[in-house]
This record gives structure tokens, C-alpha cells and sequence, in this order.
């Protein structure tokens, strides 16, 4: 009988002790909770690493481009994959003029002609040096001072835009300039940056320019 009331006794124990831990994480749930938390926070801080690294190259390239400091813009072109220009949203991976960092360095000076697409509306192809393409096509506004963002659209057109399904694996940036009042905003522009990481840094592998089109 003293033994039933001793065993007794100790369920009883255990179950009050139960009952006080109730709602407690035990100590493995503890360490779980903790490692989620400085994941999350790991998270965080990457994609607010990554979208400063991400803003930097963005306003370094528009400056270079601003003060035709092409020695700058070559060197954020990416070292293996080069870099493509698209004239409109609409990225035509076969079809836009495209150069190896090597190939770029070496025209930019020159007076060569490239074809670089055609224009809306007339369909005549556009020719011309890589330098007045850069400064009357790409930098066609002062886009230092754009509306920015970082991959997310601010505006478009009516010209279909894929560049996410042109480059799935890369990032942008945007910068867009508002149209003016006196043609209906309908004269907008937008320049956008597309970069790729190599070796610890962002790289632009490619330049997209995008208007209102016909």
C-alpha cells in the first residue's frame, strides 16, 4: 500500500510539472527558433547588401555615362558574358548588338558604324558609333536624376517587355524620367541596367532603353 501512495505521489509530481512546462519550447525547439530568427535576419541583410551594391553600380554607371567617362562604363561590363543593347523594352537575344567586354574597349574610341536595331515606327535601321549611341540613345535624358527602383517596373509601354524571361537569373535597375505635361506624359523614358554577380561583385550585362512606342 506505501508503495501505490509513493508511486502515486510521483505521478502526481510529474504531472504538475507537466502541466508548469505546458506552452514552454524545450531545448531543441529553442535552438530551431533561434536559428530562424538569424536566418530571417541573415535574409534581410543580404537583399539590403545586395540592393545597396546594386544602387551603387546603378548611380556610378549613369554618372560615367553623364560625364562620357567611358573608361568607368567599360569597366563594369561583365568580364566573361560582355554586354547587350536593346533599343525598346523588348529584348531580342539573337538580334540586339551585342559586345565582349574586349570588343567594346576596343571600337569605343573608333568611328566604326554598328547597327544596333531598327526604329519604331519607321523600321529604318539605326547606325551609328558606340559613343553617339551611348549619348543620344542610351543617355537620352539626364537619368541621374530619375525616379529609381530595383527590380520592379516603373513604367512601360506598349512595346511587349521580357526582360525578366530574357535574363531569369540577373537583377535591374530602373530609371525612369516622367513625360511632360505639354505632350500628354507620353514622351517618358526609361534606362534599365541589367546586372549579373561575378566574383563577389555586380556586373552589367546588358543596357535597356524603353519609350512610348507606335
Amino acid at each position: 500500500m506505501k508503495k501505490l501512495l509513493v508511486t502515486l505521489s510521483v505521478l502526481g509530481l510529474a504531472v504538475v510539472a507537466c502541466k508548469k512546462e505546458a506552452g514552454k519550447p524545450v531545448p531543441n525547439e529553442i535552438d530551431s527558433i533561434a536559428q530562424l530568427k538569424e536566418d530571417s535576419a541573415g535574409t534581410v541583410q543580404n537583399k539590403a547588401d545586395k540592393e545597396a551594391a546594386l544602387k551603387k553600380a546603378n548611380d556610378e554607371i549613369l554618372q560615367a555615362l553623364k560625364n562620357k567617362d567611358y573608361k568607368t562604363f567599360i569597366s563594369w561590363i561583365h568580364p566573361e558574358k560582355g554586354i547587350r543593347f536593346s533599343m525598346y523594352a523588348f529584348v531580342d537575344l539573337k538580334g540586339d548588338k551585342h559586345f565582349s567586354k574586349a570588343d567594346f574597349e576596343k571600337f569605343q574610341p573608333t568611328k566604326t558604324l554598328f547597327t544596333w536595331g531598327a526604329k519604331d515606327g519607321s523600321g529604318d535601321p539605326y547606325k551609328t558609333t558606340i559613343n553617339d549611341y551611348l549619348q543620344k540613345w542610351v543617355f537620352s535624358g539626364d537619368f541621374t536624376a530619375s525616379q529609381y527602383s530595383v527590380n520592379k517596373f516603373i513604367a512601360g509601354g506598349n512595346s511587349l517587355n521580357n526582360l525578366k524571361e530574357s535574363y531569369p537569373a540577373a537583377s535591374f535597375t530602373e530609371n525612369y524620367i516622367k513625360g511632360s505635361e505639354k505632350n500628354s506624359e507620353m514622351d517618358w523614358k526609361t534606362l534599365r541596367l541589367v546586372f549579373e554577380e561575378f566574383q563577389g561583385k555586380y556586373y552589367l550585362i546588358a543596357v535597356v532603353n524603353d519609350q512610348w512606342t507606335i
